[in-house]
């Protein structure tokens, strides 16, 4: 059966350029980012990488462990870093998780047999504090994903667990939200004493809850 939100995470035990990770162990209690690159060596994956080692900061502010994953062996990732320095102008600072056999790949299900049955298609999935998954997105080889996009999303699955609310389109952290449509009025009076702005008696828009992620 294919993985879906809210489904728990599968655990695995692997090789990674940090050493043997289990992942629910590593993980904790907090939040991670798994995604697949499809082949070390490759342009794409090469500016994807350094890309998430230039976010590391941002990832590590929102309490976000990230790990990547190829059908690659862990030699094949150790040599590749140098590249990815060298290139991106950015050390690999987080794991990269060596998955030969493909165990993991199969998983999670990172290979579309119609792209190509033997490499990951660019899988990424966001895994809560309680093990279960939040969001999926699988981008084809041919498109490099936006890391930035994948840190707003986090912003707003972190705000949203805390707080009965929903993110609009296009927002950004320290925008205004939505209160969730199971909220009542009379419920909303209390979260909300000063009121909303309501464009339509089933929109009510407050400014974003405080104490909430950055």
């Amino acid at each position: 059966m294919a993985i879906q939100l809210g489904d728990q995470a599968p655990d695995f035990t692997a090789e990674s350029t940090d050493g043997p990770i289990k992942f629910h162990d590593y993980i904790g209690g907090g939040w991670a980012v798994l995604f697949s690159h499809p082949k070390d060596f490759t342009p794409v994956c090469t500016t994807e990488l350094g890309e998430v080692a230039r976010l590391k900061k941002e990832f590590d502010k929102r309490g976000v462990k990230v790990l990547g994953l190829s059908v690659d062996p862990s030699k094949d990732h150790k040599a590749w870093a140098g590249d990815i320095k060298e290139s991106q102008g950015y050390a690999l600072n987080f794991p990269l998780l060596a998955d030969p056999d493909r165990k993991i790949s199969n998983l999670y299900g990172m290979i579309h047999p119609n792209a190509n049955d033997t490499l990951t298609v660019r899988s990424v999935f966001v895994i809560g504090p309680d093990k279960k998954v939040k969001l999926m997105i699988t981008y084809p080889a041919s498109t490099g994903r936006n890391f930035e996009e994948i840190l707003r999303v986090i912003d707003s699955l972190q705000l949203t667990a805390k707080h009965k609310v929903a993110t609009p389109v296009n927002w950004k952290s320290g925008q205004d939200v939505i209160i969730v449509p199971a909220v009542s009025d009379e419920d909303a009076k209390k979260a909300y004493p000063s009121g909303w702005k309501s464009p339509k008696p089933y929109i009510r828009i407050v400014p974003q809850p405080a104490g909430s992620t950055s």
